[in-house]
């Protein structure tokens, strides 16, 4: 197409008509940005005011944005702007596609701006020089979580490794850039997502002032990304895979990942707290095949990686420096496996688990740091053996040794210095290497940093099927297992009152009541719950008077204003019959199958009337059964009430499932834990489910769902 540039003054006759001549292809350069009203599948290729307003743009998938950008030396002022992918009342798993395509060009700004319901938000590609300012990219496409408060679910185990072709897409993000220099990311938000930012490629690039908190899986991810500056930002509650008091793997959720040669990135004054890990940082596949290159030269100063369910600061296989950090609170402050000249200075580790812990670790300094109320203070140690086809070990000495242990504190800690199979560890409590002075902050950086008094420790992270909750809206939520009776229940959120407006299927201790505001010592209010009738069909309606209330999808109801939240827990009564078999090569069911039909009709090993199908395990799953190779049959018979139903089953290994004789779900392989879900319709139904277990981890969760 032949273009034609027009330059038009503001003053002009033809200024009112630059929209139609835009969409004409003629091309203008105007004095003043030209105003617009979005369209689905607008390509914007100048400076341009968006008219404010909510504007519902759909994407249908990500190489069908919503919006797309293109060009150079351009703005997009989207002051006053929503773009809106899907209906905000919607579950968040159902969001896809992109709302704003930066798309090539050069020196493009984003300013202001809400774009929500998308599985990305706004992405990038090869675009140097751009300025996101002012964006907000909160509650975009979100994973539905299968773990629950007792058990987890092995579904929701996320893993980072491959990159290469943006295979992180698959898990969202309110930002994505790929292959984009020099760019700026500041004053921005993104909550209640997946992923606030994430990077691919890209350097020289300052993120400062931003808020990417209460996300179920990172804050900030960087992959090959070298020589940032990451500074003044918010990454707090960014967690799955944590059920207090019950387990707190994270299950690969951080609040800033690091991964694959990132290099030379500088880390100050962030609040990185509350996460799977604060600081995920790994070197990636190349690394463990061949041994060579690393996540090195990364330099942390000043930031709280405090409260992690895991580890405060995860860095293996790398050399970095972290410098006067606080991280209390954690599983493993640090867990420093096959990391080497790498510096922990001026650090405080305070009621960790561990303070430091590093296996096979080399020419360490452990200088000038903290160490009050840990189990361990500092654990060095190397395994008997490793594995001898494993690339990294072949190619690299990874002996233990060579650690300088100077001038730190020890309070109160259950041991201070564990070493096991370890060589040449100088411990001198008076000498303290010398380090640089601390960096300035940023002229007009936030302080991100939470005061002691705010909210915080791991008792406060609470995980439902959405995420992390941010206590921004009043909530239900038990006080120890959802099956425990009579079920005691937890009110939580902003300081207000509350009564029982509903409740179904039992009966409630208290009509009202108040949440109090919180203190280090007063978490929330209380009811307790008595289901009635065979098994469980609850649903309590609470109002809430108080505090402005916003919802974990984004609306709000002004202060004094009537909010409604529940509580609901579906537990039919399942009558379930099971019988078990012990397994072995020669009955194994896929390869054997007429040897496996055959054990099947031996007398089986264990039998069994479970009140539930709720099993996971990396050991044993069902007592009396073997670790590995076993297979069972469950027989069942349920009694719905009137509705629309999800029948929801996890398997790690095969599967089969017949509902009322029919076969519905039919998975007889060995796989990882896979999701089937199966539509069904109230009143009484025969389950039958046939599985086997083969090695490793092992699931087998059977749930029913209202519609």
């Amino acid at each position: 197409m032949e273009y034609f540039f027009l330059k038009i003054k503001s003053t002009s006759p033809w200024f009112p008509m630059i929209p139609m001549l835009m969409a004409l292809g003629i091309r203008t350069v105007a004095q003043v940005p030209v105003s617009v009203v979005l369209t689905p599948g607008m390509v914007i290729e100048h400076s341009v005011t968006v008219k404010p307003g909510t504007y519902r743009v759909p994407s249908a998938s990500l190489d069908a944005p919503a919006i797309v950008v293109r060009g150079a030396d351009i703005t997009i002022d989207l002051t006053g702007v929503t773009i809106e992918g899907l209906d905000p009342f919607l579950d968040p798993d159902r969001a896809a596609g992109n709302g704003i395509l930066i798309d090539g060009g050069s020196n493009v700004t984003i300013k202001g701006g809400a774009v929500r319901g998308f599985k990305v938000g706004i992405r990038a590609k090869k675009t140097p020089k751009l300025h996101i300012t002012g964006a907000d990219v909160s509650y975009n496409w979100k994973p539905r979580l299968w773990s629950g408060i007792e058990k987890e679910s092995l579904l929701d185990w996320m893993s980072y490794h491959q990159n290469e072709n943006d295979e992180w897409l698959r898990y969202g993000a309110g930002i994505y850039l790929t292959d984009c220099d020099n760019c700026e990311i500041d004053n921005s938000r993104g909550v209640q997502g997946s992923n606030g930012l994430l990077m691919t490629r890209v350097s020289h690039t300052k993120v400062w002032n931003n808020t990417f908190s209460w996300n179920s899986a990172l804050g900030l991810g960087m992959y090959r990304a070298s020589d940032n500056t990451i500074m003044h930002n918010r990454f707090d509650w960014d967690v799955r895979g944590y059920s207090h008091g019950f387990y707190n793997r994270g299950q690969d959720s951080s609040a800033i990942l690091i991964y694959e040669q990132s290099n030379n990135n500088y880390f100050a004054y962030n609040s990185a707290t509350h996460g799977g890990d604060g600081l995920f940082l790994w070197a990636g596949q190349t690394t463990m095949d061949t041994g060579q290159g690393g996540v090195n030269d990364n330099t942390f100063v000043l930031n709280d990686f405090s409260h992690a369910v895991a580890n405060g600061i995860e860095a293996t296989f790398s050399r970095n420096r972290f410098i006067s950090n606080r991280v209390d609170d954690c599983w493993h402050g640090v867990w420093g496996g096959y990391s080497y000249d790498t510096v922990f200075h001026g650090n405080s580790f305070v009621g960790n688990t561990d303070g430091i812990a590093i296996e096979h670790g080399q020419n360490i300094d452990i200088s000038g740091n903290t160490f009050k109320n840990n189990e361990t203070a500092i654990r060095l140690w190397a395994n008997a053996t490793q594995d001898p086809s494993w690339g990294y070990a072949k190619a690299r000495d990874t002996r233990s040794r060579n650690y300088q242990i100077y001038g730190n504190t020890f309070d109160s800690n259950k041991l201070d210095i564990s070493t096991l199979r370890t060589d040449a560890v100088d411990v001198n409590h008076e000498k303290v290497l010398p380090i640089a002075m601390m960096p300035p902050p940023l002229p007009n950086g936030i302080n991100a940093i939470m005061s002691a008094d705010a909210r915080q420790g791991r008792s406060t992270i609470i995980v439902d099927e959405w995420g992390p909750y941010d206590y921004k809206s009043p909530k239900l939520w038990p006080v120890g297992k959802p099956f425990d009776r009579p079920l005691k229940l937890r009110v939580l959120g902003p300081e207000g009152k509350w009564t029982l407006k509903s409740i179904r299927g039992g009966t409630a201790s208290a009509k009202s009541g108040v949440i109090p505001a919180w203190t280090l010592t007063t978490a929330g209010g209380e009811i307790t719950v008595t289901p009635t009738g065979m098994g469980t069909d609850l649903e309590i309606v609470l109002e809430y008077v108080g505090a402005e209330v916003v919802s974990p999808r984004g609306q709000r109801a002004a202060a004094g204003q009537p909010y409604l939240f529940s509580y609901t827990l579906l537990d039919p009564a399942t009558h379930w019959s099971v019988r078990a078999w012990a397994l072995d090569e020669a009955s194994d069911p896929v390869t054997q199958p007429a040897a496996y039909e055959a054990k099947l009709k031996a007398p089986p090993t264990k039998t069994f009337a479970p009140a539930r199908l709720d099993y996971v395990s990396g050991g044993v799953m069902i007592d009396g059964l073997p670790r590995d190779r076993f297979a069972l049959i469950a027989d069942g018979n349920v009694a719905l009430p009137s509705g629309d139903y999800w029948l929801d089953i996890i398997s790690d290994d095969g599967i089969k499932v017949w509902l009322d004789g029919k076969l519905v779900v039919d998975k007889w392989s060995v796989h990882e834990s896979v999701l089937d879900q199966v539509k069904l319709t109230g009143g009484k139904h025969r389950i039958s489910v046939q599985y086997f277990e083969q090695t490793g981890w092992a699931e087998l969760q059977v749930r029913f769902r209202r519609d």
